[in-house]
């Protein structure tokens, strides 16, 4: 799933659920995208000599790139490149491909908890979510969200079934419902609850209460891995 129409996405929606989204008004969404860049320049100012140590880091620890590009879907169904430290070795795809009950496990949450593929500075950043940082420029860009759910691959999105419409309609987030409520140690299915729930309840002040639990939950490392 390349791209979708916005327009056909926004009828399907409407017809499911008989009333729009939150985020289908301008006035909430221009709110949201402003919020979005202010936000994000902030981060990037703040953040950046941080970013600069982590990639030299990363990049003295371990043969391979310091930045990972994640393909990912996002808004209106349009894949794009999410950044992230890379925090696994370089021949990652080819350790998994390898070991058919690690690719099994992996596939069953596109993640897992005993990574032998992560390095011993990438399992840190994660454990803090460091690893996350240059997604801000994925938000200056206009791609993500700083709140919003999960960043999904394209073989992730059928799982969301009739909610799909819903879910593209937005953009995904650094941190949402999901980052504050367990991470990892919930199951996939509260996942697309937690998603959906942020989809058809969003406001100003979620996004304000998520923004502060976040580092909370960041320093706990609740479900990180």
């Amino acid at each position: 799933m390349s791209s979708v129409s916005s327009a056909l996405l926004r009828e399907d929606r409407i017809a499911a659920r008989g009333a729009a989204l939150p985020l289908d008004r301008g006035v909430n969404r221009f709110l949201k995208g402003a919020s979005d860049r202010v936000l994000g320049a902030l981060a990037v100012v703040c953040a950046l000599p941080l970013m600069l140590a982590v990639g030299i880091l990363v990049r003295v620890t371990s043969p391979g790139p310091v930045i990972h590009r994640r393909r990912v879907v996002g808004r209106g169904g349009v894949a794009f490149d999410a950044f992230k430290f890379r925090t696994i070795i370089a021949s990652a795809d080819d350790v998994l491909a390898a070991d058919p009950d690690l690719k099994q496990a992996f596939l069953a949450n596109h993640k897992l908890e005993h990574d032998p593929r992560v390095t011993p500075v990438g399992r840190f950043l994660r454990k803090l979510s460091l690893d996350e940082l240059p997604q801000f420029f994925n938000v200056l860009l206009g791609q993500m969200s700083v709140v919003g759910p999960r960043m999904l691959s394209p073989e992730e999105v059928p799982l969301y079934g009739s909610h799909v419409p819903a879910l593209l309609s937005v953009k995904p987030g650094l941190t949402g419902l999901w980052q504050v409520s367990g991470r990892q140690r919930t199951t996939y299915e509260r996942r697309i609850e937690l998603d959906m729930q942020y989809v058809q309840s969003w406001s100003l002040w979620l996004d304000a209460r998520i923004l502060l639990k976040t580092p909370v939950e960041v320093f706990r490392g609740t479900g990180a891995f």
